[in-house]
């Protein structure tokens, strides 16, 4: 695939993406938001992708929305591409929803500021390591529009309410260092640490699990949240543990601990889904 505002490399299981605008602090545009349809959509099918990192180029992991059309930024009627309310889509929500959907993991090594879109986009993402130093910022209300992105479902499920509103009410940018207990981050670490920190955690992941499991496993933790309660999500954990248990990954999985040894998974987390996979239903777009 031909990449202008991404770069994307994939390494021993593990996929990198970078955010490439450094000239731009990564600033948001729609062809960065076309291109990480692409490359996530590419990664979930790719058998040799077990892990998906996702960093920015340069001191920046991405400023937010490129603002340099001016006033006119958000006004998506200018463009003559959407018909009206109705029918558009927000392009960060685009990415957040191909991310909530990915079959693989995806960490976010949050290397340097992420405003905007550019912490919107992380929220859907399973880990976030970020630098200390990190400038962050739900700054909407001070640009006059919204939480876009799914933020709106995704930030409260993660801080609590309380907190989100806080931040998005506000719009105030803070250093990650400040918020290390907030919920947000899973790792605060220096920011030369950031990058290895991430690929760290991806390594482990794909050295050491099932791609099925980790599949299956990442569903039933992100649509739980959606369960009215522990009954529901006990009905679909016994079906996930009965047809796991059947599998072939499930049979190494206990062979190769008994036998001391490491495992070797073999089964697809794209091909190799139970028959009931997905299980809840799709937004319709």
């Amino acid at each position: 695939m031909k990449l202008e505002h991404t770069k994307y490399e994939v390494e021993g299981g593990v996929a990198l993406v970078t955010l490439n605008r450094p000239d731009r602090m990564n600033a948001f545009t729609n062809t960065m938001m076309e291109e990480l349809l692409e490359i996530l959509a590419a990664a979930s099918r790719d058998d040799a992708v077990r892990a998906v990192v996702v960093t920015g180029a340069g001191s920046a992991f991405c400023a937010g929305a490129d603002l340099g059309g001016g006033g006119k930024t958000f006004d998506s009627t200018l463009t003559g591409k959407e018909a009206g309310l109705s029918d558009h889509r927000d392009g960060g929500g685009r990415v957040t929803l191909e991310i909530f959907s990915c079959r693989k993991p995806v960490i976010a090594a949050i290397n340097g500021s992420a405003v905007g879109v550019g912490i919107t986009m992380t929220l859907p993402m399973d880990i976030r390591v970020v630098s200390r130093d990190a400038k962050i910022g739900f700054v909407f209300a001070r640009r006059g529009i919204v939480p876009e992105a799914c933020s709106s479902w995704f930030l409260p499920r993660i801080v609590g309410i309380a907190k989100a509103t806080e931040w998005c009410l506000t719009g105030r940018v803070f250093r990650a260092a400040e918020e290390a207990a907030s919920g947000l981050f899973n790792h605060v670490v220096e920011p030369d640490q950031v990058l290895p920190k991430a690929m760290e955690i991806a390594r482990e992941i794909a050295d050491n699990t099932s791609a099925v499991s980790v599949a299956l496993s990442r569903a039933l933790l992100w649509h739980g949240l959606g369960s009215p309660d522990p009954q529901h999500a006990h009905l679909i954990d016994s079906k996930c543990i009965f047809w796991t248990g059947r599998g072939a990954d499930a049979y190494e999985g206990v062979q190769s601990f008994l036998e001391k040894r490491p495992a070797k998974f073999t089964m697809s987390a794209w091909s190799d889904m139970p028959e009931f996979y997905p299980w809840w239903t799709e937004p319709k777009v």
